[in-house]
C-alpha cells in the first residue's frame, strides 16, 4: 500500500516543487508561460490522450461500463453543483466559478492515475485509466473550456446590440454560445480522446511507429503539466479558506464515496468497483491551473484547492487504497 501512495504522490509533488522553485528563484519567468501551456495543452497531453484511448481494445473500453458511469456522474454532478454553488451563493463569474468547479469535480488521471492503478492492479488494467481520461475529457473540460471561451467574447458588440433591442441582444446570445462551444469542441484536448475512442472501436490497430512516435511527445505530458502547474503556482498565493477545504472535503472525500455508491447500485463486480474507487480518489488535476493560464484567468482558490486537494491526499488516497485490500478480501 505504501509503494502505491508514493509512486502516486512523489513524482507529484516532486514536480511541482520543481516547477514552483524554479518560478520563486527566477530560473524561469513565471510571468511568461504561455508558450509551455501551449505545448502542454496542443501537443503533449492530446497525444498522450490519444494513444491511452486508440491502445485499448474497444471490448475493454465497454466492460468498464460501471467506472465510466460512475466517474461521469461524480464528476458531472460534482461540478455542476459547485459551479451553482459558486455562482447564486458566492457570486462568482463565470470563469471563476467554471475554474473553481474543474478543480473540485475532476481528479488528476492524468499524472497520478497511471502509476497507482498500475501498482495496485497491475499494467492489465491501464484501460481503466483510459476511460477515466476520457470521461474527464469529454464532460467537464469542454464545458469549462467553453464557458471560458464564452466570458472571454461576452462583451463583444454588447453596447450595439443592446442599443438594437433585446431580440438582438438574445441572438447574439445564441451566437456567442455557439461559437464558444465550437472553438471548445475543436480544441486538439478535447478531438484526441474522441478520435482514439473511433480507432479503438474500429478495430484498427495502431501501427507501432506512430504508436511509438505519439507516445515520445505524450510521455512528457503528465511532467509537463506538473511543471507548468508549479510554474503558474509560484506567482499564486495559497490560500486555505472555507471555500478551498470544502471544496477539497467534496473533491477527496465525497467523490470517492459516491462512486463507491454508484458502484453498488448497479451492481458492479468487486474489482470495477474498487478501481472506480480509486480513480475518484486521485487529487485534483492540473486542467483548471493550464485553461485559466491560457485565457489569462489566475484563480487563487481554484489553485489553492489543487494544492490543498494534493497534500490531503497523502491521508485520503491511503484510505482509498487500505479499504481496496480489505474490499477485495
Amino acid at each position: 500500500m505504501l509503494s502505491a501512495l508514493a509512486l502516486a504522490l512523489s513524482p507529484t509533488f516532486f514536480v511541482m516543487l520543481l516547477g514552483y522553485s524554479a518560478g520563486r528563484t527566477g530560473h524561469i519567468n513565471n510571468m511568461h508561460v504561455t508558450e509551455l501551456t501551449i505545448v502542454v495543452m496542443s501537443y503533449c497531453l492530446p497525444a498522450s490522450l490519444f494513444v491511452a484511448t486508440a491502445s485499448s481494445k474497444w471490448s475493454e473500453l465497454t466492460n468498464q461500463w460501471p467506472v465510466l458511469l460512475s466517474l461521469g456522474i461524480v464528476m458531472m454532478g460534482i461540478y455542476l453543483l459547485w459551479y451553482a454553488y459558486q455562482r447564486l451563493a458566492r457570486g462568482q463569474d463565470s470563469s471563476e466559478a467554471s475554474l473553481q468547479s474543474l478543480a473540485v469535480g475532476q481528479p488528476n488521471f492524468a499524472a497520478a492515475a497511471f502509476p497507482v492503478i498500475t501498482a495496485l492492479f497491475g499494467a492489465s488494467h491501464l484501460s481503466t485509466v483510459a476511460v477515466g481520461i476520457a470521461v474527464g475529457s469529454l464532460l467537464p473540460s469542454p464545458l469549462t473550456l467553453a464557458l471560458l471561451e464564452l466570458d472571454k467574447s461576452k462583451y463583444r458588440g454588447g453596447k450595439a446590440d443592446v442599443c438594437r433591442g433585446r431580440a438582438t441582444v438574445k441572438a447574439a446570445g445564441v451566437a456567442q454560445l455557439r461559437r464558444a462551444s465550437a472553438r471548445a469542441l475543436s480544441k486538439p484536448i478535447v478531438l484526441a480522446p474522441v478520435l482514439g475512442m473511433l480507432v479503438s472501436l474500429s478495430g484498427w490497430q495502431l501501427p507501432e511507429v506512430v504508436a511509438v512516435s505519439l507516445r515520445q511527445i505524450g510521455s512528457a505530458a503528465g511532467g509537463m503539466g506538473l511543471l507548468v502547474t508549479g510554474l503558474v503556482l509560484s506567482e499564486s498565493e495559497f490560500r486555505l479558506s472555507f471555500n478551498t477545504a470544502l471544496g477539497v472535503a467534496v473533491s477527496n472525500i465525497a467523490q470517492p464515496l459516491l462512486a463507491f455508491f454508484i458502484c453498488r447500485a448497479v451492481s458492479a463486480p468487486a474489482e470495477i468497483t474498487e478501481l472506480s474507487v480509486i480513480m475518484a480518489a486521485l487529487p485534483s488535476g492540473f486542467f483548471g491551473i493550464l485553461f485559466g493560464n491560457s485565457y489569462g484567468r489566475l484563480s487563487v482558490e481554484a489553485n489553492s484547492t489543487i494544492i490543498a486537494s494534493t497534500i490531503f491526499s497523502a491521508l485520503t488516497l491511503a484510505v482509498a487504497i487500505g479499504w481496496t485490500y480489505s474490499y477485495g478480501g
